[in-house]
């Protein structure tokens, strides 16, 4: 938590040469031709955001509209009325937020005038009323009621404040905001638009800015144009800010705002800035900050401009209401949706929603949040940080969403179709060019999944492969303490999610008997790392398999498990992995993979192995004779650079090996995971990342890995009709006994009979084929054993014994 007493303060002046910098900026800018300014500011905004333009639906919630300050401009601020309250009542702020939920909003913009208390004893009295000794107090309250009870995520324009009103507000809001405005000495001079208004004080302003920065504030701030300043000072006043970005990174948005004249104000009839002045401001604006800053235009105050606000290097749009006027400018309605989207698109661009705060101070929000916030945050971000549009997730019981493409003009990047065409040309991809792919929106991810189908079509044709299974996981009892897992049990969980277990080798035995009596070719074979287990326990399991079904295909044991046996007996693990096939071991799932990148890995699983010791483990199996699988589990509190890494690592070892039977996308199923229920995940993968992780790993892996598989487990009937359309082309298996997902919290069944998993594959026109584990044609005979099943008898979990004592449980 940031204590003010912790913070080193100072008062904001004005850089000496400030005034000086500016002017020749001025100089170097107005010497250009505006084309060539804007056209190279278009190129570094695409350098920072690529063709993503974002906007935040929002509901606008106008707490008070009293105001100490007169601005000449302003149609917001306005004396007490007679019979009217000062503030929003509990129940409008709330009535207002839930219908902004409704229309699919994620932010609450509150704005309100500054410190009217000060000027207006009807304020005064209301506060005392409302037990409020001041405004802010009143909107820390206001803030706090929407978070809880709406889940919108607050952001705050309040004006001018001290530090223990910052720290208040960062405890129930996502960002803040103050603008500018500018720092012409003009402005706050006699006829003035800032003249008798104290909070406009370029020095207050900036002192707050400041402040905010040392208090790691996401913050939004930026210029109002036209409203009595040159363009040197206008200049003079965004480098200011970025002057602070640069000390404290804060800033994470750049408003330039065009003066529009109102009739009533003192402004009425001053002249307003015309759309070269405002395409000028936008472009210099770029320059300064550079390729990264996110940088908008209000598009409803040039609702004619849309192409040219984006050409002068904007990328996005500010909040956009569906429910709620421009509170600031009533006479300036929002853009419809549709039309913003169409023109958006139009410039070749992806309109995509956000959060109040922006990706980057998403993906690092222990450092820029609030605990609470945080939680908030990354419960409603995706991968890439932005606003997650759909309310799937993996193990749902619901079908995902529809697939739509868009009506609107198609966007056409000659980066993705040059990428598209290495694929196909079986050339490798590298890091940045599969991140670009894993950033499809719209049309691009409908090119994606037909370049993906067209190469599954290619290599493995229109059979869709399936195998008949058991899964047997013998203890869940672990010393780990991965973030993610809800299935394991130990002293080190905090919550034991069911009994722990260990399973005797009765039982093992009776599991894979039914198994074989049922048609399966293959036992998988995971659990919990035991503490009390050694390899001598992975051998005894085989030995008890293998002699109670010399045939069926033993696929155990996690690179994880090898590890450990291996060093509880003292062998190499390439010596270990020796033994384990000697008694039998067929091949090993490639699961423990979890993210293949140690920045992760720390994190989610800072006591496993690390990205070369898996890869080493498997790489050792695969060098002494036994097939693997290579799994992802995706979607928790990773970004798309680190897929990217995983997807070339696996990609990179399968050709030195040729040791991977097929790929496993996984994604990740939150509900009861440790990770998720401290706040420190998002909700698994959105249906879009899903789509594009099976159609990229068919891409990148291409043509090494043959086989991509999809689970019916975590996406249910439903979802993997899209994967399947998508460049997969393997259902897995049947299970008969899943607990893994289902411990997370997954909704689906614990086993899948080949009659569905056949009778959904003919019902997209593609052919069934059962298999082996291996990917061999099952023998003829064997094939009519695994059609008409008995029931399951009840499984029996084992209670641990003496092992049981060394964990407490």
């Amino acid at each position: 938590m940031i204590s003010s007493q912790s913070i080193t303060k100072y008062s904001y002046e004005f850089e000496p040469d400030l005034f000086e910098r500016a002017d020749a900026l001025e100089d170097d800018f107005s010497n250009q031709p505006l084309s060539i300014l804007m056209a190279s500011a278009a190129v570094m905004r695409d350098f920072g955001h690529g063709l993503v333009q974002s906007f935040s639906p929002k509901v606008f919630l106008p707490l008070t509209q009293l105001c100490r300050d007169v601005c000449g401009y302003c149609t917001f601020a306005h004396p007490p009325k007679k019979n009217q309250a000062v503030y929003m009542s509990r129940d409008s702020v709330l009535s207002v937020a839930r219908a902004g939920v409704s229309a699919g909003c994620s932010e609450a913009l509150f704005t309100l005038g500054d410190k009217p208390e000060l000027r207006y004893k009807a304020a005064q009295d209301e506060l005392a009323a409302l037990r409020h000794p001041t405004t802010l107090s009143l909107l820390v309250e206001m803030c706090e009621l929407v978070l809880s009870e709406t889940g919108l995520l607050p952001h705050v324009n309040a004006g001018v404040m001290g530090s223990d009103d910052l720290l208040a507000l960062r405890r129930v809001s996502a960002s803040q905001g103050l603008m500018l405005e500018g720092i012409a000495p003009s402005l706050t001079k006699p006829g003035g638009a800032h003249y008798g208004s104290p909070d406009k004080d370029p020095i207050a302003r900036l002192q707050t800015i400041a402040l905010a920065g040392q208090y790691k504030i996401p913050y939004t701030s930026g210029i109002l144009i036209g409203i009595g300043e040159t363009r040197t000072e206008r200049l003079a006043s965004l480098l200011s800010l970025n002057d602070l970005h640069q000390q404290y990174g804060h800033i994470q948005e750049i408003i330039i705002q065009n003066f529009r004249a109102k009739p009533g104000t003192r402004m009425a009839s001053s002249p307003e800035p015309d759309i070269k002045e405002l395409l000028w401001t936008i472009a210099a604006a770029r320059h300064i900050f550079g390729p990264t800053m996110a940088i908008q235009a209000p598009p409803n105050l040039t609702p004619d401009s849309y192409s040219k606000l984006i050409d002068a290097g904007i990328n996005d749009w500010g909040g956009i209401s569906p429910i709620t006027v421009d509170h600031v400018n009533p006479e300036a309605p929002w853009p419809h949706l549709a039309e913003l989207r169409h023109h958006t698109n139009k410039a070749g661009k992806h309109l995509v929603s956000r959060l109040s705060v922006y990706p980057d101070y998403v993906h690092d929000a222990k450092n820029w949040l609030d605990p609470k916030i945080a939680r908030v945050v990354m419960q409603s971000s995706d991968v890439d940080g932005f606003l997650r549009t759909d309310n799937w997730y993996a193990g749902m019981e619901s079908s995902p969403p529809q697939i739509a493409i868009s009506h609107f003009t198609v966007v056409k990047d000659h980066k993705l179709l040059s990428i598209l065409e290495k694929t196909e040309n079986g050339c490798n991809l590298g890091e940045n060019e599969i991140v670009r792919l894993f950033s499809a929106r719209d049309g691009e991810i409908e090119q994606i999944c037909e370049k993906a189908n067209e190469l599954r079509h290619q290599t493995v044709g229109d059979a869709i492969t399936y195998v008949i299974n058991r899964n047997i996981n013998y203890t869940n009892i672990c010393g780990y303490a991965c973030r993610f897992c809800a299935f394991s049990k130990g002293k080190s969980h905090e919550n034991l999610r069911g009994k722990p277990y260990d399973l005797d080798m009765t039982e093992i035995s009776r599991r894979v008997k039914e198994a074989w009596d049922r048609g399966a070719t293959e036992v998988c074979m995971q659990g919990g790392i035991h503490p009390a287990y050694t390899g001598e326990t992975y051998l005894e399991i085989l030995r008890t398999v293998k002699s109670t079904c010399p045939d069926i295909h033993v696929h155990a044991f996690s690179p994880l498990e090898v590890a450990q046996g291996a060093s509880t007996l003292g062998l190499s693990v390439e010596q270990y992995l020796s033994k384990l096939k000697d008694a039998g071991l067929g091949s090993l799932p490639g699961t423990a993979a979890e993210i293949l990148d140690d920045d992760i890995r720390r994190v989610l699983c800072a006591d496993k192995l690390t990205t070369n010791q898996w890869l080493y483990t498997v790489e050792m199996a695969h060098r002494v004779g036994l097939k693997t699988t290579a799994t992802i589990m995706f979607g928790h509190m990773e970004q798309t650079v680190h897929w990217a890494r995983h997807l070339i690592r696996i990609r990179e070892l399968q050709k030195r090996t040729d040791g991977f039977t097929e790929f496993v996308p996984l994604p990740f199923v939150h509900m009861e995971a440790p990770l998720y229920l401290k706040g420190h995940s998002r909700r698994g993968p959105t249906f879009r990342e899903v789509r594009l992780m099976h159609a990229i790993a068919r891409l990148v892996l291409h043509p090494y890995i043959p086989n991509v598989q999809v689970s019916w487990v975590k996406l249910g009937i439903a979802g993997v009709r899209h994967c399947l359309n998508a460049g997969a082309n393997d259902l897995g298996g049947v299970l008969m006994n899943e607990s893994i997902s289902k411990a997370a919290g997954a909704s689906f069944g614990q086993e899948l009979c080949p009659k569905t998993l056949e009778s959904l594959i003919k019902s997209m026109g593609r052919i069934p084929q059962q298999r082996t584990t291996l990917y061999r044609t099952v023998d003829h005979a064997w094939l009519a054993q695994g059609r008409d099943w008995d029931p399951l008898s009840p499984i029996v979990n084992t209670a641990p014994v003496k092992q049981a004592l060394s964990l407490n449980l």
